[in-house]
């Protein structure tokens, strides 16, 4: 192969394993669950299928002390779990990746509401979760045990069920080896607290634990938030994020770094461009041997190769951007860049995953229903019709919705002819592109008009005003109406079912503002 993008498909060694390039889908929540794992594992085997060289599966509870309830994540509690993981494993494998576990302890984010079992802090101290009024139970030497001992027969299970990597999980202060590492914490007075280097203590001792469950025979990961930018992620100075790194640098086989809080690690476009994490994770790589693996929402296949370049990084991490294009690896090999759908750093896949719902994608909108409706993003769409003589579709709008239909009708090898009122396509997303902070949201439609235009059966219709009667009128076989929705400005909402008599007030709705509609022009402005 020979190609500017060459060094992204080199083989890169951790530990006794060796992944087949350095395209690495990060651990991220599915929304599925343990207990809907058809769904969680074609998601997963989509990316092995788009070119991922390895494949991590989200956090893994390792026993029933850290169930996090409504919160959907993978379990690994016994040995009833072994096989759902190892078909989940030969799914990844199939397609010649690796396949990684995130094995996790929530601690203080645990709930236990389902299990009946005390939440487990360092400390006596209130649950990290202001929804849940649980005071967490300060572990006994016994506790701390019992905790490495779960800890250990997880990852015998996960070597059972046939993954190449164990991780050791202690970021994003949602796991227990971060409760014990901050001094928000860990208020003990015994050898695993006061000191840094008894706060540690516990987290060596967990990646040794591994280690000899691995056994030379698989690769063990850190993921580790190295520093919260503001915060220090509780620790006692700015400085001991590096510290854990400099303290453990040949440990693992594998460094996974980001930054701790979750509002931070997964910052939105508006707030952090592309590579937003590099500051502070950069010196990683200055401290250890092992290959680093991070994050920061990489869709460039430029930049890619300069951070690997330039040694920043071994590995290039994501999650948003391989939920928005499993196939981006495939694509840049190929040299097929304009057809990746970049991610837009919008967080609606945050957002579900917070709901604790199946997450879903602006960008790709099959995420999720891979195993559901059978739905790939690459393959043509299967029409289910009846009537074998559809062929001539007219779509109403050009906005996302309309453009997405329309791509997806092409693929199909539909003829297709869209109308819009507009004087520009795009729809909402062109106006709110324009917005500070989110030029990255035009992706939606700049993706979709660039293989639209691509073909030579689409027509595309602006400043097209159509009635009902010249919809009627217009020799198609269907009609998509895609024309979206408006802000109503009445004041009716969830919380008001009539309207309200503003009076003498003007009110603007947010379309009136993505509009232009001056400020200027109103008294007082309600939205």
């Amino acid at each position: 192969m020979s190609s500017p993008y060459e060094i992204l498909f080199e083989p890169v060694k951790i530990g006794p394993v060796t992944a087949p390039n350095r395209f690495y889908a990060v651990p991220h929540a599915t929304g599925h669950g343990w207990n809907q794992p058809n769904g969680a594992m074609a998601l997963r085997t989509m990316k092995a299928e788009g070119g991922w060289g390895t494949v991590a599966v989200q956090i893994s509870e390792i026993s029933a002390d850290t169930d996090m309830a409504n919160h959907p994540m993978e379990r690994i509690w016994d040995d009833s779990d072994i096989p759902r993981h190892a078909a989940q494993v030969d799914a990844i494998k199939r397609h010649g990746s690796l396949a990684a576990i995130e094995l996790g302890h929530g601690g203080m984010r645990a709930r236990n509401m389902t299990s009946g079992l005390p939440v487990l802090g360092p400390s006596a101290y209130p649950v990290l979760r202001p929804e849940v009024p649980v005071q967490a139970k300060a572990m006994s030497l016994a506790d701390i045990h019992a905790f490495r001992e779960s800890h250990k027969a997880a990852a015998r299970r996960a070597v059972q069920a046939g993954y190449d990597i164990l991780y050791v999980y202690a970021a994003h202060d949602i796991s227990l080896l971060s409760h014990f590492l901050s001094i928000n914490t860990n208020k003990r007075n015994d050898q695993y607290g006061g000191s840094f280097s008894n706060r540690i203590r516990l987290l060596r001792e967990v990646i040794e634990d591994t280690l000899e469950v691995a056994d030379g025979k698989r690769a063990v990961a850190l993921r580790f938030s190295v520093a919260e930018p503001g915060r220090a992620q509780g620790l006692t100075s700015d400085g001991e994020g590096r510290d854990v790194v400099e303290a453990l640098a040949e440990l693992p086989d594998l460094w996974d770094v980001n930054l701790s809080g979750w509002a931070k690690d997964s910052a939105t476009a508006r707030f952090a461009d592309e590579g937003f994490q590099l500051p502070y994770t950069d010196f990683v790589k200055t401290v250890t041997s092992k290959p680093v693996v991070g994050v920061g929402r990489f869709t460039s296949a430029d930049a890619m190769v300069s951070l690997v370049k330039k040694g920043r990084l071994d590995l290039i991490g994501a999650a948003r951007p391989s939920i928005a294009d499993p196939f981006m690896p495939n694509k840049i090999r190929s040299g097929e860049i304009e057809t990746i759908r970049e991610c837009i750093g919008c967080n609606i896949c945050v957002s579900m995953d917070s709901y604790g719902l199946p997450i879903r994608c602006t960008q790709n909108p099959t995420i999720s229903e891979e195993w559901r409706r059978d739905w790939h993003p690459e393959a043509p769409a299967t029409l289910h019709q009846t009537q074998s003589h559809l062929k001539h579709h007219i779509i109403i709008g050009a906005g996302p919705a309309g453009l997405e239909c329309a791509h997806a009708l092409l693929k199909a090898g539909q003829q297709v002819t869209i109308a819009d009122a507009a004087s520009e396509p795009g729809g909402r997303v062109s106006k709110e592109s324009r917005l500070p902070g989110l030029s990255s949201w035009a992706r939606v439609r700049d993706y979709r008009l660039q293989l639209i235009n691509q073909h030579a059966n689409a027509e595309l219709y602006l400043n097209s005003v159509m009635s009902a009667a010249d919809i009627s009128d217009f020799e198609c076989d269907s009609i998509v109406l895609a024309t979206g929705a408006k802000w109503r400005g009445d004041g009716v909402g969830s919380c008001n079912s009539e309207p309200v008599n503003f009076g003498a007030i003007n009110v603007h709705t947010c379309d009136d503002i993505l509009d232009e509609v001056t400020l200027a022009e109103a008294s007082q402005v309600v939205v």
